[in-house]
């Protein structure tokens, strides 16, 4: 016969690490039947007087996740008064964080559900990316932060993975003569189009240099300086015509490319809320 044991989890948020960490414990004692019962939200006294008084009438341990230092002291008064265990799961952490990195934690509650909100807004918008890159579904121009336009090979894509990872939505679309660019594109804000150009001589590179990469050694339309010349010319006249900025790509890595658009944008003030 198994001798089951209570573990109350108290958190003042929601109390996940908690639970995770008691878990984690209890499964290493396999002899044991161990419930966890959960007191989420505490953020009072009465709250921990609720707790006590589940606790103080059975063989129990109280694991608390609490940041706010009086009701932290309160809680470790009171079981202490009625002779429960109660153990702060954060203390010897945030006493290491104190000391090696010689600073303060902010005693405020539920920073972990702004991480969170950080956390998905982050993945909505590589989401976002993914689903509007190369021109796909035009209605993403008019739900973008950032529309990046340019021919084939100026890092339209990558460089709308970057900022996606800094919770920009960003739709790209490929400029190409024989292909009318999408009509939304003039109809969307100017201020949030960029489009984005590079050197024939380093577009040409790039462009071999990818035909190797696929095994086409033959020459082919899309690496002659003909062509490119011909792409270019036609979305330089496209950038005019929307009167965006327009950015040099040639010798610029991806995360220098992405601090000028953001500069930029930030300067107009159009990603006050990002």
């Amino acid at each position: 016969m198994t001798n089951k044991e209570t573990i109350y989890v108290v958190s003042d948020s929601v109390g996940e690490t908690a639970d995770l960490m008691v878990k984690a414990v209890a499964s290493q004692f396999l002899g044991k039947d161990v419930e966890i019962k959960h007191f989420s939200y505490a953020e009072d006294e009465q709250d921990i007087n609720n707790v006590i008084t589940a606790a103080k009438y059975s063989h129990s341990i109280i694991a608390y996740t609490i940041v706010l230092p009086a009701l932290k002291q309160y809680l470790d008064q009171r079981t202490a008064e009625e002779g429960i265990t109660a153990v702060d799961l954060m203390l010897p952490l945030m006493n290491a964080f104190t000391q090696t990195f010689n600073t303060e934690p902010s005693h405020q509650p539920r920073q972990m559900r702004k991480l969170d909100e950080d956390y998905f807004k982050r993945v909505e918008a590589i989401e976002f990316a993914v689903k509007y890159d190369d021109g796909q579904e035009v209605r993403g121009l008019r739900l973008a932060d950032i529309v990046l336009i340019g021919v084939s090979r100026t890092s339209k894509t990558p460089l709308s993975m970057y900022l996606a990872n800094k919770k920009f939505k960003v739709a790209n679309v490929p400029l190409i003569p024989e292909v009318p660019p999408p009509q939304e594109l003039f109809n969307i804000p100017r201020s949030k189009c960029v489009g984005l150009m590079i050197t024939p001589e380093k577009l040409n590179e790039i462009r071999r240099e990818r035909l190797k990469n696929l095994g086409l050694t033959s020459p082919a339309n899309y690496a002659s300086l003909d062509r490119i010349l011909e792409e270019l010319n036609s979305a330089q006249n496209i950038m005019r015509k929307i009167g965006c900025p327009i950015i040099d790509v040639s010798n610029k890595a991806i995360e220098e490319t992405a601090d000028i658009i953001l500069a930029m944008f930030n300067k107009r003030g159009s990603f006050a809320n990002g």
